[in-house]
Formats: structure tokens, C-alpha cells, sequence
């Protein structure tokens, strides 16, 4: 556990100190986010903050090469296959945060990117289906590589989608990342894995990135971690999934008279990433049905509903990682202890107090009073920011010398003001 630590801090630290000379270069780029119609910033903000947490990933894994202990992490090739497919849709959205690529360019770098890791090792073998005695279904290649890629282009576009808050997409990635370490991390205390494993490995460095980038991005945000880093951070949670969940056969725990361990190796991710996903199966239907593309932006994401019925920014932010923190991390103590009444009546006790929260009317009042004051103070900011009004200042401060008496004037007594 302490080399895990200890990579999960490297990753912190270096995103952390990385991030501030990352936005000094986006600055000087004008890879800035405009405020758009359907946005809640309201001054021009820069992005590219995935070039910094991907540095900071790559630091751990390097720092995670000379611990003794993590050497078994690469005695296959997944955790070098998530670097390069890493580095590969990074630069992509870099290039996205640059000139604003289309969708179908976006998607075919995703579809290529998905594909290098898929070829250099991260894929699907197991797939357990708890319906009608189907069982444990062994992946093939023709299969497997095609479900993968699947996957990975999914969970990079449902991450793409809730990144509309300040620090929301880091934040419940955090979330994702820690529960999928900690079941990664149990399989192999149980014996169905090795402790030092991919996945493992994997979670760590992402959550220690998230959480170093969040400082930085948290409301007000100095810097958006834009497509570079939504799509990275998707990226490295499919894989997480697959090799958490890809390579056990289910069916091999010793609890395979109770249905429910046996289905949550299938629902722990799902559950894990189940936020992202909700928010982008609405998205493509409400989109379709209004007959538009899918890749359409609107202000209907539920981070855009929470806003809409008085959450301050902050607030809708927080209520998200709570839901995202009591689904991912319930379903993966249940996965832990096998479902215990005592573990789901506490569970059902925290959906409770989730949908108060949510829902309640003094709540949604006093969001909205702060929303309408945050708002308020950042339109501020952004006038005295502006050029013009620093232009305005600066011309205020200098003396009109066609004001000052000339010296006949002065010397005779008048024109004095």
C-alpha cells in the first residue's frame, strides 16, 4: 500500500506544480475558453490542463518502475499500453483545445487512440452474465478488441460531458479512480489477483493527477483541464475498468451461491462510472428525439439541471461527488463484503439524504441567492479585468497638463483652478 502511496503522490505533486506553467503557456497560445451561451463562466479562461496531468502521470509510472514492490505491475505491457494511448489522445486534445476539431475528427482519434492501447495489451477477456445460465462468456479477438474500443470511446465521451462545472470532471474522476483502486486493490488481498497489478497501478496515478489538478481548477477555475484532459482521464478509466474487471472469471469467487457477487464484477464498473454514463444516455436521446446529432451541445446536463433549480456552482459540484462517491464506493463495498444488510441499509439511508439535499426547497433558495451573487461578483472581476477598464485606469492616474495654469497665468493671479 505504501508504493501506492507513494506514485499516487508523485502524480499530485508534479500535476500540482505542473499545472501553473501549463496555463502560462496556454495563455501565450490563446487556447482560451470563450464564454459561450450555453457556458457558466463568464470571463475567457484557458485550457489544456491535460498536458499536466499527463505529465504527472507519466512521472508516477516512472517513479512506480524503480519500487521493487510494483515491479510485477509491468511484467505485462497494459500499464506502457495506457501511456502511449495516454499520451496519443492528449495530443489529440490539444489539438481540439487549439482550433476546435469537428466531431467526426475528434471521434476517429478516439476510435485510433482505443486502438493502440487495445494492440498494445489492454482488452477485454471475460464477460459474466448473470441471465438465463449464460455464465462466463471468453472473449475471442474478434470480439473483444472490438468491445474495448467501444467502451474506451464511450467513457472518454461521457467524461467529455460532464466537464461543464469548474472541478466537477476532476473531481468525480477522483471518485472513480479511488473506488476502482480500492477493488483492484481487494482482488488481489483475496487472491484473484496480485496486489501490485495494472489496474491498481493505474487508479492510483490517475486519482493522485485528479487530485492534483483540482486546486487549480476548483470554482473560480484559473484552468480548464479541456478535451486533453476529459478524454485522457476517460481513457485511463476504461482501461482501469477492462483490467480490473476484463480479466477475472467471476465465477472463480468463493461466493458463487450468492448471484450478487457474482454480478457485481459487471456492475462495479458500471456503477463506478455510472454518473458520466447517465448523464450521456440522456443527452443522446433527449438529442435524438429533438432530431439533432448527438454531439450537439445544449444546457440540459444534470449538472446544468442541478444549477436550474438554485444550486450555486459549488453546491451542484459537491452534490455530484456525493452521488458519484455513494455509488461507486457502495457498489465496491458491496462487491467487498458481499451485501450485507447493514451496508445497505446505510446505503439506502445516504440515497435518502442525497435526494433531500438535492430537492430541498430552503436549499434550492439559498443556492440560487448565492448562484445570482457569484455571478454577480465574477461579471465584476471580468469588467475591472478587461483591457479597456485597465486602459481606463491607467489614463486616469496620468495629469492632464492642458489643465495646469500656464505661467503668465499663474503669475497674474488667475486660472487657478
Amino acid at each position: 500500500m505504501r508504493e501506492y502511496v507513494v506514485v499516487l503522490l508523485t502524480a499530485g505533486l508534479v500535476t500540482f506544480l505542473a499545472t501553473p506553467v501549463v496555463r502560462m503557456a496556454a495563455i501565450r497560445l490563446r487556447m482560451m475558453a470563450a464564454p459561450r451561451e450555453r457556458d457558466v463562466h463568464v470571463i475567457p479562461t484557458p485550457r489544456g490542463g491535460g498536458v499536466a496531468m499527463y505529465l504527472g502521470v507519466a512521472a508516477a509510472i516512472l517513479v512506480a518502475t524503480r519500487l521493487p514492490a510494483l515491479q510485477r505491475t509491468f511484467e505485462d505491457s497494459q500499464t506502457f499500453a495506457v501511456l502511449v494511448a495516454g499520451g496519443l489522445i492528449c495530443a489529440l486534445g490539444v489539438l481540439d483545445d487549439k482550433f476546435g476539431l469537428d466531431a467526426l475528427t475528434k471521434l476517429t482519434g478516439q476510435i485510433a487512440a482505443a486502438g493502440v492501447m487495445v494492440l498494445l495489451g489492454v482488452q477485454l477477456a471475460f464477460v459474466f452474465l448473470p441471465v438465463a445460465d449464460i455464465g462466463t462468456l471468453s472473449l475471442g479477438p474478434d470480439i473483444g478488441v472490438p468491445l474495448t474500443i467501444l467502451l474506451t470511446v464511450l467513457t472518454v465521451n461521457a467524461l467529455n460531458f460532464i466537464d461543464g462545472l469548474d472541478g466537477l470532471a476532476a473531481g468525480v474522476s477522483a471518485v472513480a479512480a479511488l473506488a476502482f483502486f480500492a477493488y483492484s486493490y481487494n482482488l488481489g488481498l483475496v487472491g484473484y489477483d496480485e496486489v501490485a497489478s495494472a489496474p491498481a497501478l493505474i487508479t492510483a496515478v490517475l486519482a493522485g493527477a485528479c487530485l492534483g489538478f483540482l486546486p487549480h481548477n476548483f470554482s473560480p477555475a484559473r484552468i480548464f483541464m479541456g478535451d486533453s484532459g476529459s478524454m485522457l482521464v476517460g481513457l485511463m478509466l476504461s482501461a482501469a475498468a477492462v483490467t480490473a474487471t476484463g480479466r477475472v472469471d467471476p465465477q472463480s469467487f468463493d461466493s458463487a451461491a450468492n448471484l450478487l457477487p457474482l454480478a457485481l464484477p459487471l456492475l462495479v464498473p458500471i456503477a463506478v462510472l455510472s454518473i458520466p454514463f447517465i448523464d450521456l444516455v440522456l443527452a443522446v436521446i433527449r438529442r435524438s428525439l429533438r432530431g439533432q446529432s448527438p454531439f450537439s451541445p445544449d444546457k440540459m446536463h444534470l449538472h446544468h439541471r442541478l444549477l436550474a433549480i438554485g444550486h450555486s456552482h459549488r453546491r451542484a459540484v459537491l452534490v455530484m461527488y456525493f452521488w458519484a462517491a455513494l455509488l461507486s464506493f457502495g457498489a465496491v463495498a458491496l462487491s467487498i463484503t458481499g451485501g450485507q444488510a447493514e451496508l445497505l441499509v446505510a446505503i439506502g439511508v445516504l440515497l435518502v439524504v442525497g435526494v433531500v439535499v438535492v430537492l430541498s426547497p430552503r436549499a434550492r433558495r439559498a443556492a440560487r441567492e448565492a448562484r445570482a451573487a457569484d455571478l454577480a461578483a465574477q461579471r465584476r472581476r471580468s469588467r475591472a479585468d478587461h483591457p479597456t477598464a485597465r486602459s481606463l485606469r491607467a489614463a486616469s492616474t496620468v495629469p492632464d497638463r492642458t489643465d495646469e495654469p500656464s505661467p503668465r497665468a499663474a503669475g497674474a493671479g488667475q486660472g487657478v483652478r
